[in-house]
């Protein structure tokens, strides 16, 4: 119980909403200590005020933190993340064979709420045919992006900031400038399908990677979402497969 709260707690403090919150938390916890220590109870009073205003201004927040933590992937497991990504393999090869423009951000552990809201909220399994659906060019959600956590679609149409990094690449467009800054910003992983051209692309930490078959992709995101594979060496790889991603960008197309 205990370590699940300690999580709750580190869970919360990640949610942009709760910046401001150690600090105010520690000014209650000083304000509390002088009070006993001088039996100042005006003071005492005041900080019992305080610490019931934090509790109503934070509500969402936490409410947030603690449904979240059920379904969290240190408390699912790597098989909704293995599951994802055989899924979505096969949705960006039928969106690249038919050059319908996508854009996927994988949460990992910097919560995207502020980008949810931007969108329509939803609350489903990641299946090929809906993810078809949601980016035909006819329909309204099709231009945004849709955000993946815990293996579940839970929002598309998001609007992603616009990374302003001066590119040497001219034909890079928006969704693909939109990819690296949700990844300059966050932590999540962006994959984009061109609307173009067809051509599929990874970016992570605000590097992208084009040019990619679904295969590869796909070798690349088990080892970015840390899914165990058969030799159980999918964490040892994380780290490198980040850093080869960061050296062959670097090199390809990328000014600084």
């Amino acid at each position: 119980m205990g370590g699940a709260l300690l999580y709750g707690w580190f869970f919360l403090l990640r949610t942009q909403g709760a910046r401001l919150l150690p600090g105010t938390l520690l000014l209650v916890l000083l304000l509390v200590l002088v009070a006993h220590a001088f039996h100042l109870e005006l003071v005492r009073t005041f900080a019992f005020f305080v610490g019931l205003m934090l509790v109503v201004i934070f509500q969402p927040e936490m409410r947030r933190s603690f449904v979240s933590m059920g379904s969290h992937r240190l408390f699912s497991g790597a098989r909704e993340n293995l599951h994802l990504v055989e899924a979505l393999e096969e949705a960006v090869r039928d969106l690249s064979a038919k050059r319908f423009g996508a854009l996927f951000a994988f949460e990992r552990g910097m919560e995207l709420e502020s980008y949810l809201e931007t969108g329509v909220e939803i609350d489903s399994n990641f299946t090929p045919e809906l993810v078809l659906t949601i980016f035909h060019p006819k329909t309204a959600l099709h231009d945004g992006g849709m955000i993946l956590r815990s293996g579940r679609i839970v929002g598309a149409g998001c609007v992603f900031p616009i990374s302003q990094r001066e590119m040497q690449d001219r034909s890079i467009g928006l969704r693909h400038r939109a990819a690296m800054g949700i990844t300059e910003q966050t932590d999540a992983i962006a994959v984009i399908v061109s609307e173009e051209t067809g051509h599929i692309s990874l970016s992570v930490d605000g590097n992208i990677d084009q040019g990619l078959t679904p295969e590869r992709l796909k070798e690349k995101l088990i080892r970015l979402l840390n899914v165990k594979s058969d030799s159980g060496d999918g964490s040892r790889d994380k780290g490198k497969e980040t850093q080869l991603l960061t050296e062959r960008t670097s090199t390809k197309r990328l000014e600084a």
